[in-house]
């Protein structure tokens, strides 16, 4: 047996759910104990439950839990954590919390306070950039006050604009302005809306590029001065500017261009001093130029498509880095092997806006196969809440080719159950089984011009019929307490399930 190197004693996951859970499995590839946080809403979660340890830290709004660093911080010194991951979302991409960690003598496993500090902040590292000569899109070198530099800057870069907020993300504090009488007002609703977002209502302009793809690289840096790529992963589909299928290779790229937008990736990493693992977005437009648009400095949700056509466990390697070893030596001879695709499945209702979606998980079961990979952070008698974001798992595939991935995902997808809520699942097959989809007409703006006149139909009659008698076989077992304690009559399976109807043009 190969004995492993000792890596650290123990690690905190400042984390829940799926992210947490996959974060876990890295510690235990490596050795090391792993520590869970938890809150009111999470005292029966599949992370708490899976950790080797786990502890308390709070009520259920993140303010008061999992976005509390105090608290994790004491946590992690309680248990005896020499360092902490932190996931995606939450504290992952705050500087003040990754100086707490190195202040209290903990490894805040990613980037230094400084680089998470400069590429939060879009303007800063715009500037940043161009000094690196990496491609900008046309636009504000800085930030101002002044109506007339913006008004200036729009002008040189030619409508349509966007104005973005400097501290943003997620969408938040956007406007795309067409005409330039819509430019003041679309300036005062960003700077609003980023001031209750991020409390900071810097915001700057950009050239608006029209249907573009949204391509970014994985990016990988250790502390001994080697920085490389982990190729690219296109993620165009989105809906309200939130990624919901990532694939990898992209079809837009050949060769060539796959390596000199990864050389201009490695660039970006090293003009910001960056080390663990990030990734650099670009915009790649419609004439094949390809244009920076921002580092992430964490893990992201779609790294499992990166891993399954390269065969790296991105995760591992992020422990391994903030460790202070080298790079595996595999990273400089990886090769993109098949190909992988990942559909998020939020606790949304795909038929009805995406509108959110809360209960009880009363039946779950994944699909299995050869190919076929499910990141979950969730169970049956999984409660879902509003608390916390609704992506509940991530279900990803590899297939030899692009053509027998999307055939995987859609067999895949038809068998994943989740009965309880709501799911987007229906309408990720919609989007998998579209031509222009199938076609590598992929662009951010394919769910608004192909997706708008869906027609839905019935979800199977089998997996109605599944939710039916296993909501039946629950509410036989139990009843609930009736006012004044006496005993009311069991839940219905429909009452369970939720509304629906079988017949033409009715669905559920």
């Amino acid at each position: 047996m190969v004995k492993m190197e000792k890596l650290f004693n123990k690690i905190m996951v400042a984390n829940r759910s799926e992210i947490a859970i996959r974060v876990m499995n890295a510690c235990r590839v490596l050795g090391i104990p792993s520590v869970a946080v938890y809150s009111d809403a999470d005292v029966n979660s599949k992370h708490r439950l899976y950790a080797d340890e786990a502890v308390y830290i709070g009520a259920s709004p993140p303010r008061e839990s999992y976005l509390d660093m105090s608290k994790i911080i004491d946590a992690a010194r309680e248990t005896g954590c020499d360092a902490i991951h932190p996931g995606y979302g939450f504290l992952a991409e705050n500087p003040r919390f990754a100086q707490l960690c190195a202040d209290a003598g903990i490894v805040f496993i990613g980037p230094t306070a400084e680089a998470i500090r400069l590429l939060g902040n879009k303007v800063e590292s715009r500037i940043k950039m161009a000094e690196a000569h990496v491609p900008l899109i046309p636009g504000m070198k800085s930030t101002n006050d002044d109506i007339a530099l913006f008004r200036r800057a729009a002008d040189e870069a030619g409508y349509p604009v966007m104005i973005k907020a400097a501290a943003g993300g997620g969408g938040k504090g956007m406007r795309i302005v067409h005409d330039a009488k819509d430019l003041e007002p679309s300036i005062e609703a960003a700077r609003r809306e980023a001031k209750n977002a991020f409390d900071d209502d810097t915001v700057y302009l950009e050239k608006y590029i029209v249907n573009p793809r949204h391509i970014e690289f994985q990016i990988l840096a250790d502390q001994h001065g080697k920085t490389v790529h982990v190729f690219e992963r296109e993620c165009s589909i989105q809906r309200r500017h939130q990624k919901i299928v990532e694939e990898t290779p992209s079809v837009a790229l050949d060769d060539a261009m796959r390596a000199k937008m990864g050389s201009d990736a490695v660039k970006v990493a090293q003009a910001a001093g960056y080390t663990n693992a990030g990734t650099v977005e670009f915009l790649f437009d419609e004439s094949g130029h390809y244009y920076f648009l921002e580092m992430n400095t964490r893990i992201q949700v779609e790294h499992p498509v990166t891993e399954l056509v390269t065969g790296t466990d991105l995760v591992v390697e992020q422990i391994r880095i903030a460790a202070g070893l080298p790079l595996s030596e595999a990273l400089s001879h990886l090769t993109q092997r098949g190909h992988a695709i990942e559909c998020r499945i939020y606790a949304e209702d795909g038929e009805n806006d995406f509108f959110p979606s809360t209960g009880t998980i009363v039946h779950y079961s994944e699909p299995v196969g050869p190919g076929i990979r499910v990141d979950s952070g969730i169970m049956a008698g999984s409660d879902i809440t509003i608390d916390y974001d609704p992506i509940m798992a991530k279900l990803i595939v590899h297939a030899p080719d692009r053509e027998m991935a999307i055939r995987k995902m859609i067999d895949a997808l038809n068998e994943y159950k989740i009965l309880g809520v709501k799911t987007s699942k229906k309408f990720m097959i919609d989007v998998l089984k579209h031509p222009a989809f199938a076609a590598g007409k992929t662009f951010t703006s394919f769910i608004e011009t192909n997706m708008a006149n869906r027609q839905t139909d019935l979800e199977s009659f089998k997996e109605i019929a599944v939710a039916a008698a296993t909501a039946a076989s629950l509410s036989s077992s139990s009843t609930t307490a009736a006012p004044g304690g006496g005993r009311s009559a069991s839940a219905t399976p429909w009452q369970v399930m939720g509304s629906w109807q079988i017949g033409d043009g009715i669905h559920e």
